[in-house]
C-alpha cells in the first residue's frame, strides 16, 4: 500500500500492485472499461465451459481481494466473481478481466484522508469532525443462483470513508422490506461498533449516528412500535435497529435512491453513476495528470 502526505491529508493507494495486475493478465495495452461490471450480465454456474486451469481465475480473484482495501468501488464485484471460485466458467473469467479493464482506467486511484481537525484533542474545537453518518442499501433476489440478497453499506467519520462492505444475505427474504431492513440492522451495528471504538479511545461522542435510507417502508418498521405478522421473521433486527433510535444513538435519514451512496455495494451500476458515487466517496488518484 503506498502511502501520501500532504497538507490536505493522507491518501492511500495500491498502484504498482494494480499496474503488477494488469500485466500479469496481458492487459496494460487494452482499453478501459468505464464501469467494474456491465449491469446486463448475470453470472450463474452454467452458462460458459468450465476453465481448464481454476487456480488462474482463483489467483487472480485473490489478488483483486486485497485491492479492494483502497478500492471500495470494486467491492460489489469481487464478490460476485469470489462466489464462483469453486468451478469458475468461461464467463466468469470474461468478467474479471472486466474488472481489470476498469482498473486500468485509473491504477492510481485510493482512499483520502483529509484533515478536519481530529487531532485537536484538547477542546474538539470542529463539532463536525467527529460526526458518524452511514449508507445501506440492498439489491433484493439479485443473486440468479440461489435468489438471496446482497446488502451493502458505507460508514464515514468525519467526511472520510473508514468502513465499507459488500455481503449476500445468508438467507432468502420473501420481501424487499425484510431484505432491506436486514441490511439496516448490518449498518447499525456497524455504526454501534465505531461509536464504541471512539468512546474507548477517549473521544467525547454526543451526536447520534446518522444513517441515510432509501427505502421508505424500511423506516417506517423502525419507527413503528406495532408489529405486524409479516415483521415477525425480523422481529430481532426490529427490536435492535428500533432500540438505538429510540435512545437517541441514531438518527434515520431519507435519502433519494441518487443519492444512494451505498448503490455501488449492492448491484453493478453503469458509468456515470459509477463516477458520481467514487466522487462521493471521496476516492481520489493521486497519479491523475492536473
Amino acid at each position: 500500500i503506498e502511502v501520501s502526505y500532504s497538507e490536505v491529508g493522507i491518501a492511500l493507494c495500491q498502484r504498482k500492485y494494480t499496474l503488477d495486475i494488469l500485466s500479469d493478465t496481458s492487459l496494460s495495452d487494452s482499453k478501459p472499461s468505464d464501469s467494474p461490471m456491465d449491469p446486463l450480465v448475470k453470472l450463474d454456474n452454467e452458462k460458459g465451459e468450465l476453465l481448464h486451469d481454476p487456480e488462474k481465475y482463483r489467483r487472480l480473484v485473490g489478488k483483486l481481494n486485497y485491492l479492494t482495501i483502497t478500492r471500495p468501488d470494486i467491492s460489489f464485484v469481487v464478490s460476485v466473481v469470489s462466489r464462483f471460485m469453486s468451478a469458475p466458467r468461461t464467463t466468469h473469467w470474461q468478467a474479471v478481466l472486466h474488472i481489470v479493464r476498469y482498473l486500468k482506467g485509473a491504477p492510481g486511484q485510493g482512499l483520502i484522508f483529509r484533515d478536519r481537525g481530529h487531532l485537536h484533542i484538547a477542546g474538539y474545537s470542529e463539532p463536525d469532525c467527529l460526526e458518524v453518518t452511514g449508507y445501506s442499501d440492498a439489491d433484493w433476489a439479485g443473486c440468479p443462483v440461489d435468489r438471496r440478497s446482497t446488502s451493502g453499506y458505507c460508514v464515514f467519520l468525519g467526511g472520510n470513508l473508514v468502513s465499507w462492505k459488500s455481503k449476500k444475505q445468508s438467507v432468502v427474504s420473501r420481501s424487499s422490506a425484510e431484505t432491506e431492513y436486514r441490511a439496516m440492522a448490518n449498518v447499525t451495528g456497524e455504526l454501534q461498533w465505531i461509536h464504541m471504538l471512539l468512546v474507548e479511545i477517549g473521544f467525547s461522542v454526543t451526536s447520534p449516528s446518522t444513517l441515510h435510507y432509501d427505502n421508505q417502508y424500511a423506516m417506517h418498521i423502525a419507527s413503528n412500535s406495532v408489529f405486524h405478522e409479516r415483521t415477525k421473521n425480523i422481529e430481532v433486527d426490529c427490536h435492535f435497529v428500533r432500540k438505538k433510535v429510540n435512545c437517541g444513538e441514531l438518527k434515520l435519514v431519507h435519502t433519494r435512491s441518487e443519492e444512494q451512496l451505498a448503490d455501488i455495494f449492492t448491484k453493478p451500476l453503469r458509468s456515470g453513476r459509477v463516477s458520481y458515487i467514487c466522487h462521493q466517496l471521496r476516492l481520489y488518484d493521486m497519479y491523475a495528470p492536473t
